[in-house]
């Protein structure tokens, strides 16, 4: 849906399952980061991923972190920087998230983070070091390719 709504998917990220983080949740989450070429812009984008969200039986109620079917996130839109009330690029807990730079670092690990600085591969280094030892991030399927590119 990506590719029909938004644009052709550059690469693609092993898959990997991850305990939920930040509430309780019987559920494990599986996760990946992709690059897209669009011709969309940023507002546009995000109007697409909700739209693909909703597509999918993604429901938003409330706010907080709960289980959902799924969630699709704008990490970085080239080295732009955006912070609207209802869009912020990049996402502001990238370098947090062991199960969002795992799989970065896969597809661009010199890529720079617009904000901090810093190569993806430096910020996971830096949050391997922080992280809390109990979260479990297991490879869930190798790379992924997209169908325009097998």
């Amino acid at each position: 849906m990506v590719e029909e709504h938004i644009g052709p998917v550059i690469h693609a990220s092993s898959v990997y399952e991850t305990e939920p983080w930040g509430f309780q949740s019987e559920n494990y989450f599986l996760n990946m980061v992709i690059e897209v070429e669009t011709g969309l812009r940023p507002s546009g984008f995000a109007g697409r991923i909700l739209m693909i969200e909703s597509f999918l039986g993604r429901i938003r109620e409330g706010k907080g972190y709960k289980s959902r079917i799924i969630d699709i996130d704008i990490l970085l839109y080239d080295k732009r920087v955006i912070k609207t009330k209802v869009l912020v690029i990049p996402h502001p807990r990238i370098h947090e998230r062991r199960f969002v730079l795992i799989p970065f670092s896969e597809i661009a690990e010199d890529l720079i983070h617009p904000v901090l600085g810093k190569r993806i591969r430096e910020l996971l280094k830096r949050a391997r070091m922080k992280a809390r030892l109990s979260l479990t991030i297991n490879r869930y399927l190798r790379s992924c390719s997209s169908p325009s590119r097998r």
